[in-house]
């Protein structure tokens, strides 16, 4: 079955562009040059991957990002011609498995786009392979319902925070080094900078808040790992 692909790129030529080549590559695509169109789309029907221009009409793609993810774990990437790193923190914070920079090479973007799918399919088989609860202190993952409860309460997590979490977990009083992590989490092709690991540490964190000893230890210029 082909995968289904959702464009949100106000120039046309772009998105024109774009479009005939994954068509080429056998994806099912869709295209809207319109921010508020676009969010309709991702909400309403059914993708494997979101292509978000930052700047569009109506609603930006970062709103637009923000809002699918609150309900979605579509992979979402974020299509921009900033460079500047606050702009790509902004995009990652606010919930895109991943970026590309204007002007791109299409080989480029199918390669992050396979990145992201088969992130989204090795987790399924995982999962799949593997149901057990993972606990830790008082943080339980649930593999099969891909849910997370700390303190008895259900934590709302991103995919990206949810399987940087699990990773974590199922490696506890291990040590994960950053380069591990990437490689984990956002694949081998990647070319993610290692800081963005530190972004969703920080954001764990203020969701695992904690009076006793915290659950992610920072271990300096390696990594970080999980203890009991």
């Amino acid at each position: 079955m082909k995968k289904r692909i959702l464009i949100v790129e106000d120039e046309k030529n772009i998105a024109r562009f774009m479009e005939l080549e994954l068509e080429h590559e056998y994806f099912d695509v869709t295209v809207t040059h319109d921010g508020r169109d676009g969010l309709n789309k991702a909400l309403e029907q059914q993708f494997d991957c979101l292509l978000l221009d930052v700047m569009l009409p109506g609603l930006n793609g970062i709103e637009i990002c923000r809002r699918v993810r609150a309900k979605s774990d579509v992979p979402i990437i974020l299509i921009t011609a900033r460079d500047a790193v606050m702009d790509r923190v902004a995009g990652l914070d606010s919930g895109a498995d991943d970026y590309i920079v204007k002007p791109f090479a299409i080989e480029e973007l199918l390669a992050r786009i396979r990145s992201v799918l088969r992130r989204t399919q090795s987790i399924g088989e995982k999962e799949l392979e593997k149901d057990e609860e993972i606990c830790v202190r008082e943080l339980v993952i649930k593999p099969q319902s891909y849910e997370v409860f700390f303190e008895n309460k259900k934590l709302e997590l991103t995919k990206t925070e949810y399987d940087l979490l699990k990773l974590l977990c199922e490696n506890k009083n291990r040590v994960c080094e950053r380069e591990m992590i990437l490689q984990s989490i956002w694949g081998y092709n990647t070319e993610v900078e290692t800081n963005v690991v530190d972004v969703y540490i920080r954001h764990l964190r203020s969701k695992l808040k904690t009076d006793s000893n915290p659950y992610i230890e920072t271990v300096r210029g390696v990594g970080y790992v999980v203890r009991e």
